[in-house]
């Protein structure tokens, strides 16, 4: 039957579709350091919408599994595929369609790279918010997918801020265009927000139209402030967003994150212990936003630094960007994702230390302070996940509902999270969303065994 599929794909696709071993073996995994059990049938190269819907047309024929892939920086093993699955990557689908700055909107494919998209928008004055710290490597449909953030959604918002419509290929091959190109738009049910964030269960984005902002005017202004610990580093962080200013980044960094990132990029050690805290305001009040912040950070006991000029700013924001890069040369690194109250930060912050000590393992973490979202980092040896680790994580997800978050802010459920998911929608709303997910996939074939697998 597997051959049947490949014939049928090859017959219809052509050299699009790939059964190379290098091929096969790059879409079972992502950058979760998860990969899926066994090979899959082939992958399949998309370059156009009508490759998708005659991809997903054989599969539905043949009942055969797909699952969507952009450029594989996942981190919940989301667009892992494994064994009698395709794999329907969307990377060669990176075109810009179209640039409206009068409308402040883009049509774009799902394939194109975050960073590529800003770097041709900037000539038209605009930019797309959305700034994951993979944003050099990491594409739009992914972030769609996952509901991304980043450094700036503290200020900018997230994926779903950011997405006025999606045009969406379902299990059976037909085209849905959902959403609107208005500012406005409230007819029906809104589908749009349904996808993002959906992972690839309910269908495939075959493009997008994204809401612009105009580039920002004023100068950008980039502080950093080193507390004795990482919980004096979070009450400031609290303090910051309850003074009322509104930084575009906050970023805070705990001691083993922030002495691993600077012996990784060959950084003088800092005092042990250290925690560091990112600030950066932007627009034509940020200088004197920038003041009122380092008057907080001082005050809550922090050393400040303000950044002279922008090499100096970017080079504080890469001791950020390089935390994930930094950990994998340490070992297969399970990064966690959630999310809490922003007034809930040091409990958080706590609530991790506590593990670490009844366990007796580290677990790095960095956030996104201004909106409350944590990556706590899991370190360890080989590929699979040792039992107490998960043990671990999981009392880590309680900490965090416990406290009013989230299991999870951006980077999806995917395969990592899926036992966990019942616990914050409790078994009723668990059972509602799988249930929406079969109306627009009624075999099952998109996506299986993620997010709602029991």
């Amino acid at each position: 039957m597997s051959a049947d599929v490949v014939a049928l794909l090859r017959a219809a696709l052509g050299e699009r579709v790939d059964t190379t071993d290098a091929a096969l073996q790059a879409a079972r995994a992502d950058k979760s350091g998860h990969a899926a059990s066994g090979t899959p049938l082939a992958v399949v190269h998309a370059e156009s919408v009508a490759d998708v819907q005659e991809t997903l047309r054989i599969a539905s024929a043949t009942g055969t599994p797909v699952v969507p892939r952009g450029a594989g920086t996942g981190l919940a093993g989301a667009a892992n595929t494994g064994a009698g699955e395709i794999a329907l990557s969307l990377r060669r689908m990176d075109r810009i369609l179209e640039v409206r700055p009068d409308d402040l909107l883009a049509v774009v494919e799902p394939g194109i790279i975050n960073a590529d998209l800003n770097a041709a928008l900037a000539a038209h004055g605009v930019w797309w918010a959305p700034d994951p710290a993979s944003r050099a490597i990491s594409t739009v449909g992914g972030n769609i997918g996952t509901g991304a953030g980043g450094l700036l959604c503290a200020k900018y918002g997230v994926v779903r801020d950011a997405v006025l419509g999606v045009d969406l290929v379902l299990a059976d091959g037909r085209l849905l265009r959902l959403g609107h190109r208005s500012v406005k738009g409230v007819t029906g049910l809104d589908l749009t927000s349904l996808v993002i964030g959906s992972e690839g269960v309910l269908g495939v984005v075959v493009a997008a139209t994204l809401k612009l902002r105009r580039l920002v005017a004023g100068e950008v202004r980039t502080l950093s402030a080193l507390f004795s610990d990482v919980r004096a580093a979070a009450a400031a962080s609290a303090t910051i967003t309850a003074s009322g200013v509104q930084p575009a980044i906050q970023e805070l960094m705990d001691a083993a994150s922030l002495a691993r990132t600077h012996a990784y990029l060959g950084l003088p050690p800092l005092a042990p212990g250290a925690a560091l805290l990112l600030a950066q305001t932007d627009g034509p009040a940020s200088r004197d936003e920038a003041d009122a912040i380092a008057a907080v950070l001082r005050d809550a006991g922090g050393t400040v630094t303000l950044a002279s000029d922008d090499a100096e700013a970017e080079r504080l924001l890469l001791i950020r960007r390089s935390m994930h890069p930094a950990w994998e040369q340490a070992g297969t690194t399970l990064i966690e994702d959630v999310s809490v109250p922003r007034s809930a930060l040091p409990d958080m912050f706590e609530a991790i230390a506590d593990i670490e000590r009844r366990y007796g393992i580290a677990i790095p973490t960095i956030a996104h302070a201004g909106d409350g979202n944590l990556h706590p980092n899991f370190v360890f040896d080989g590929p699979d996940v040792p039992p107490e680790i998960w043990e671990a994580a999981g009392e880590l997800f309680a900490a965090a509902l416990r406290l009013g978050g989230t299991l999870t802010g951006e980077h999806g459920v995917g395969v990592l999270k899926r036992r966990w998911l019942a616990d914050e929608l409790g078994d009723d709303q668990w059972r509602l969303q799988r249930d929406i997910a079969r109306v627009f996939d009624p075999a099952g074939i998109l996506n299986p065994g993620k997010v709602f697998a029991p």
